[in-house]
């Protein structure tokens, strides 16, 4: 049976404060996905960079509660697109790393955002990391800060489409997944996020464990 997708649009500016509200935004876009009960599609446009006093007045709390959303954001029962335009840094870069699908245009540039002489230790470190942390570009990105153009960020693998025309692409993409159930797609990219780390034996009991959900779902009676 064809999943009928219920879409929420989100815009992440990269070059605002990182504030409560935004904190608030992103777990209101989280709410309804998961209350959608995996029939949720979610759209994230992203852009902009902050500026060199962008920390001024920011809490270690508030940076751990977005953090927090955005980790809810990326281990969401809905499949995610991330369309980038632009420099994107900050809280735009942050979301883009944690989308499913991501797709840039050729005036995108990745940055990770710097301040007093040294880049923001953030969690878009780590998914960089996660990416290739001995890829040259990606270590330079995260050691000084040096955007990665669209093009490379393609080449390495950060993206999954470079496009003039966005509008195609996010249609492309969310006819891609319109079948898919969000809950599933959830147990899938866990367990591809998993692979990288566990041994098979570990491995084994959470595959076999998906294989017979989807068994039980499938078999006689369905």
């Amino acid at each position: 049976m064809a999943v009928v997708a219920e879409q929420t649009i989100i815009h992440v500016d990269g070059g605002a404060p990182l504030t409560a509200d935004a904190v608030a935004a992103l777990a209101e876009v989280c709410d309804r996905a998961e209350d959608a009960g995996g029939r949720a599609r979610v759209v994230a446009h992203v852009s902009g960079t902050p500026d060199d006093t962008w920390p001024v007045g920011l809490s270690v709390a508030v940076v751990q509660k977005w953090e927090r959303v955005v980790r809810r954001f990326e281990r969401l029962p809905a499949p995610t697109i991330a369309v980038a335009d632009g420099a994107c840094a900050g809280a735009a870069l942050d979301v883009l790393l944690a989308a499913d699908y991501r797709v840039v245009t050729p005036a995108t540039e990745l940055i990770v955002a710097t301040y007093d002489g040294a880049t923001w230790p953030g969690m878009a470190l780590y998914r960089l990391a996660q990416c290739g942390p001995q890829t040259s570009g990606i270590r330079r990105a995260v050691l000084f800060g040096e955007p990665i153009p669209a093009s490379d960020a393609l080449a390495m693998h950060l993206v999954d489409r470079l496009t003039e025309d966005v509008d195609l692409a996010v249609t492309e993409a969310s006819r891609a997944v319109a079948g898919v159930s969000g809950v599933e797609l959830a147990i899938r990219r866990q367990l591809l996020a998993d692979g990288s780390s566990s041994s098979f034996d570990e491995a084994l009991g959470a595959h076999l464990a998906a294989c017979d959900r989807l068994l039980r779902r499938t078999g006689p009676g369905r």
